[in-house]
């Protein structure tokens, strides 16, 4: 009976006790999306839908060690980060994934939680920027991470396209500038490319509070696709209405910020 070759991918992430966001939130994704997925812990949460209560970062030996035994046997297609905790993290994981240039790597440059507590040191993202930026496929800020990588306000389509041109002199080849942190209505995400074109995606706001997670969630959905062999302009459109989906139908789950609901929309060919 031959075996199934199943696409392989690595999420380097802390972990979220109530489950709705970090490395969970990533890992409960692939298996929908039918990619196998590893996991390389930066640091551990103690955390819910209401906010965090403690966090703590692991060792650099042990982090180099996951990465080692991950890699030495896996057939790793795509590699997403996530909360990187502080400058130490940062930095080895920079010093990691810069030996395979050759794997897409998606950064989710995770700096504050839903409910607001500050999940990287400015230190930690002055180096993000200077090392782990210039490394990425695909960075996915939102507007305040974006605003805080550039140092420009952001209130404006125009301003969306100077950020993302920015962050794209930074080093990063590719950059999807996700709009929902907004004020309009409609929220408008861009994604610019490295030969310098702009795509728009762009659905009406949803009032919710349940949407922890989502940037991982959104990341995961494109690494999920890179792994797959699947372009960036054929990624997103799938992701833009696979979002939508899981935002507008809850689940209860939390008295705060609860988690996304990953089993709306999937539809058997995001599955397959």
């Amino acid at each position: 009976m031959a075996l199934e070759k199943i696409p392989q991918v690595l999420t380097i992430a802390g972990t979220d006790a109530s489950g709705g966001a970090g490395l969970n939130a990533d890992t409960r994704f692939f298996a929908l999306a039918h990619v196998y997925a590893a996991t390389v812990v930066t640091g551990i949460t103690a955390q819910n839908t209401q906010g965090v209560q403690a966090m703590m970062p692991v060792s650099e030996s042990l982090l180099r060690q996951q990465m080692k035994s991950v890699m030495d046997d896996l057939d790793i297609k795509a590699i997403k980060t996530g909360a990187l905790f502080d400058e130490n993290i940062v930095k080895t994981v920079a010093d990691l994934v810069s030996e395979f240039p050759e794997i897409p790597l998606v950064i989710d440059p995770v700096m504050v939680a839903k409910g607001g507590a500050k999940l990287l040191s400015d230190a930690a993202i002055d180096l993000m920027i200077k090392a782990l930026l210039p490394l990425a496929y695909l960075i996915t800020p939102n507007l305040e991470e974006a605003a805080v990588i550039t140092g420009q306000s952001i209130n404006s389509k125009d301003d969306m396209c100077q950020a993302a041109q920015a962050i794209q002199q930074l080093g990063a080849k590719h950059v999807l500038l996700k709009g929902g942190h907004g004020a309009e209505d409609t929220v408008s995400d861009l994604l610019y490319t490295a030969d310098q074109q702009a795509y728009w995606y762009r659905s009406e706001r949803f009032d919710t509070i349940r949407t922890h997670g989502t940037g991982d969630t959104l990341s995961a959905y494109i690494t999920a696709g890179l792994a797959k062999g699947l372009t960036l302009p054929e990624i997103m459109p799938d992701a833009k209405v696979y979002m939508n989906q899981v935002i507008q139908n809850g689940i209860d789950v939390g008295h705060g910020h609860g988690p996304l609901n990953l089993w709306a929309g999937m539809s058997e060919e995001n599955k397959g």
